[in-house]
């Protein structure tokens, strides 16, 4: 009997002793992976050999952005583990990520074709879908992902914002409800049914949805416009110019501030006021090609096209006045360009005249070709 018991003793230790190393070897790669020592992780997994180390190599090569290696490492695996759902979701999400939507299709396809409870599976086929231009079909599928889990913020966003973006009011309110009943402080959501009632021009109601998203911290310029003309929609008008002045200190927002002020004052009667903004919204949405012109110049330059460069650096100045490095290639050109002195100098004395002192390193280059020109218009009189 005693040496029944040292001889399991005996077989027993080695086993221990292997499945011990084993866990010993998990738990090292794990504590690679968790810390973000992604490579090391990598080959630490590869010494294991099993299925799990295997999903975790692949989730390594995705997280580094080696999706390559990753797509062939999960493919090697579901080959081995075809029932192995969450290594299938994160191909199917990695395929949809790299554009590659065919594959990732199906790989979703077969998720949902299982029977499953899971609403992300229907999501992510949706979104597919869509990808693909399937957009009725991608809509059945959020659906059916709502149908699995009510609350699926991600599917009824998915359907509140088509709903929202074909103004179907009361379909887009059916899912956006359906989500602020769950999570009432969403952002995405609570623009969402702001939007849905401003596209319906019911500005009144749209009010406090805005509203809310300025308590929540979303300080943003389309939101400043759009509850600016929801009050003006609403009749409320001191609180509509109070939006549009918030509008105004936003950068490359005085366009539309100045607009909205302008219709404010102009529906108070209010004319003075009314003009001005509107002649400045007017005065800040003049188009600036300068440049534009001034690159063709430049190509034209390079290209040893001297008098066309001239001509694209001739616009830019004119198109932008203000930019006196613009006037003052078209003057070096035209010091190519021409051989009479006295042209090159008239242009030079008009760089002076319109810019002299804005750009003091350009000045002093101005001043001195000056010099050197009239000198050489004096002693060519000898």
């Amino acid at each position: 009997m005693v040496l029944k018991k040292l001889l399991l003793l005996v077989w027993l230790c080695p086993t221990t002793m292997v499945k011990t190393q084993a866990q010993s070897m998990v738990s090292t790669a794990d504590s690679l992976y968790l810390s973000g020592n992604y490579i090391a992780a990598i080959n630490a997994y590869a010494k294991i050999g099993d299925t799990n180390s295997s999903l975790q190599i692949a989730r390594s090569y995705n997280t580094i952005g080696n999706y390559e290696k990753a797509v062939l490492q999960y493919r090697a695996l579901l080959e081995n583990n075809p029932d192995k759902s969450i290594a299938r979701f994160e191909l199917g999400k990695l395929l949809l990520k790299t554009k590659k939507y065919s594959e990732a299709l199906s790989c979703f396809k077969l998720l949902v074709e299982r029977k499953t409870t899971n609403p992300e599976y229907h999501y992510f086929f949706g979104r597919t879908l869509q990808q693909m231009g399937k957009i009725a079909q991608g809509l059945q599928s959020f659906k059916k992902a709502v149908d699995k889990d009510s609350t699926h913020l991600r599917s009824l966003f998915a359907l509140g914002k088509y709903y929202v973006g074909e103004q179907q009011k009361d379909s887009a309110l059916h899912y956006i409800d359906k989500g602020l009943r769950f999570y009432g402080d969403d952002i995405a959501m609570i623009n969402l049914k702001a939007l849905a009632f401003f596209n319906d021009g019911q500005y009144g109601k749209a009010i406090p949805f805005f509203e809310r998203l300025l308590e929540l911290g979303e300080k943003k310029g389309f939101i400043y416009q759009k509850l600016g003309f929801s009050y003006f929609g609403d009749w409320q008008f001191d609180k509509a110019k109070e939006q549009y002045y918030k509008l105004m200190k936003i950068h490359d927002q005085e366009i539309n501030a100045s607009k909205g002020l302008g219709e404010v004052f102009m529906k108070e009667e209010n004319l003075d006021s009314a003009e001005h903004y509107i002649r400045k919204s007017i005065e800040m949405r003049k188009v600036d090609f300068s440049m534009d012109y001034a690159n063709l110049g430049r190509i034209a330059r390079l290209r040893g096209h001297t008098q066309k460069a001239m001509n694209y650096y001739r616009k830019a100045s004119e198109e932008n006045t203000g930019n006196p490095l613009f006037y003052y290639q078209f003057c070096t050109l035209a010091d190519e360009y021409h051989k009479d002195p006295k042209v090159r100098l008239n242009y030079y004395q008009k760089y002076v005249l319109d810019y002299g002192g804005t750009m003091p390193f350009i000045q002093e280059r101005v001043v001195k070709r000056i010099t050197e020109l009239k000198e050489e218009i004096h002693f060519s009189k000898d």
